[in-house]
């Protein structure tokens, strides 16, 4: 399970021949269908979904897996979170990190040089990437934070040291 990496979600089902609406995680959105196969989390353990079909579909995608033959199969799928193994993923700049990554790694303020808490999870707004900050018991205080995900504001990420420092006052 450690080498999986969230990166989207199945939605309502498309027709009536197992077709499904697809979200995305990835910021290319198109780049999830590269990252095959996708593991699904079921009861029983880990599932393989192999893509069949896909394509474009208004403004988002619509997928067709070999393991669902018609929209009976497709219904009980509504909302299956899926995976993919680190190996499928692309290579990523020395700058880019995927946000699994981030998760959970301490921020630290290097303005007031102090722990501000542990990283969340991230959203995107559209101009830029927020992190949720929720408290630990060594930060600063108990606030949560939303700290923008921006070159002048995260200043380092050390993902050996599981750290984050960020130009962020304590006081923000």
């Amino acid at each position: 399970m450690d080498n999986l990496i969230k990166i989207g979600e199945l939605k309502k089902p498309y027709g009536i021949q197992g077709w499904l609406w697809l979200f995305s995680y990835t910021e290319d959105r198109e780049a999830v269908f590269a990252m095959q196969p996708w593991v699904i989390k079921t009861a029983l353990g880990q599932k393989t979904l192999t893509v069949k079909n896909w394509r474009p579909q208004g403004k988002g995608y619509v997928v067709q897996l070999n393991e669902v033959p018609d929209r009976n199969v497709a219904e009980t799928m509504f909302g299956v979170t899926l995976w993919a193994d680190r190996q499928h993923l692309s290579r990523l700049a020395d700058d880019e990190y995927y946000w699994a990554d981030l998760v959970g790694l301490t921020v630290k303020s290097q303005t007031d040089d102090v722990i501000l808490g542990r990283v969340k999870e991230l959203f995107e707004t559209g101009a830029h990437a927020i992190m949720v900050v929720e408290p630990t018991d060594d930060s600063v205080d108990s606030e949560e934070r939303l700290i923008p995900w921006h070159k002048q504001t995260v200043l380092d990420v050390n993902l050996a040291e599981k750290m984050i420092t960020v130009d962020w006052g304590s006081d923000y």
